[in-house]
């Protein structure tokens, strides 16, 4: 009975239920925490608190639910990003999620839509520069970082791939 009873936990635990999925966060009941969410309602907000409160630190595996980003205060890319996806959802802009395959690391970005004008975010720094496209966005930031892009793929708030490309060759420098 035992062994059943931990199957069904593992079984439960590896089913992809959105309580252990953090693409699929659920707000927790923590009034601290509300109340900061509920304070950063814009963009430069969002990512002006995670420049002022998290400490970048790679993680090789995973992704933090935004909570989980909250009270440990440390994250990568992909902690970052899912931070603007959520948070600025949360405040009703549309959020993205673009996941850029690089020759020598994997990078994330969060992207909010703005009236039509795309503005990317590289773990807790905002670009005030706005764009007409995601390639428009990759395309700069390896430009400006000298990063040599296999890949990319965007991602809708629901983690769905609405976008890919590779490098072009009008990229080159």
């Amino acid at each position: 009975m035992k062994k059943i009873i931990i199957l069904i936990i593992i079984s439960f635990l590896l089913s992809g239920c959105s309580i252990y999925n953090p693409y699929n966060f659920i707000m927790p009941d923590d009034v601290e925490f509300i109340q900061v969410v509920e304070s950063l309602d814009t963009p430069q907000k969002i990512v002006q608190y995670m420049f002022f409160n998290f400490k970048y630190e790679y993680q090789a595996i995973g992704v933090k639910t935004p909570y989980q980003l909250w009270k440990i205060k440390k994250g990568d890319c992909n902690d970052f990003s899912n931070w603007v996806r959520v948070l600025g959802n949360y405040h009703g802009y549309t959020t993205y999620q673009i996941r850029m395959i690089l020759k020598d690391i994997n990078h994330w970005l969060g992207v909010f839509d703005i009236d039509g004008e795309l503005f990317y975010t590289s773990n807790q720094f905002y670009c005030v520069n706005s764009y007409e496209s995601f390639e428009d966005i990759v395309k700069f930031y390896c430009i400006v970082k000298q990063k040599e892009l296999i890949k990319y793929q965007v991602y809708d708030y629901d983690m769905n791939i609405i976008e890919e490309g590779e490098l072009a060759e009008k990229w080159q420098l």
